[in-house]
């Protein structure tokens, strides 16, 4: 069981830092994962993502790949939601690309070492 508890508080800092993503930024899969305390962990992002538990609001739409490219299959229902909910945000998309010099975001250090979350307090 301890394995299993040690996984979700993973993947519930992983979904805490997907929420700190600010509207009209994007992360990729990897640096969330680092932001997260999650080494190599970007698999794990997709992995939390995709099972998010039902009824969570999270900002999915955010995380990118580090490429600066919308990972589902281009033109696919969910590539198009992907894509329409940025361009919401006033970030823009071309052919599945987001300009990461211009969207990334870049917390600063005051926002990782202060931000209060309780995802945080139980590692």
């Amino acid at each position: 069981m301890p394995r299993a508890a040690a996984r979700e508080r993973r993947l519930a800092r992983i979904r805490a830092t997907v929420r700190d993503i600010p509207r009209g930024a994007v992360a990729s899969y990897g640096q969330i994962a680092a932001i997260a305390g999650v080494p190599r962990g970007a698999r794990q992002v997709g992995y939390a993502l995709r099972h998010m538990p039902a009824g969570e609001d999270l900002p999915w739409h955010r995380v990118i790949t580090a490429a600066g490219r919308i990972a589902f299959a281009e033109h696919s229902d969910s590539w198009r939601r992907q894509a329409a909910r940025l361009r919401a945000e006033g970030v823009e998309v071309c052919n599945g690309r987001i300009d990461l010099r211009r969207y990334r975001w870049q917390p600063d250090l005051d926002e990782l070492l202060w931000k209060p979350s309780a995802a945080w307090d139980e590692s």
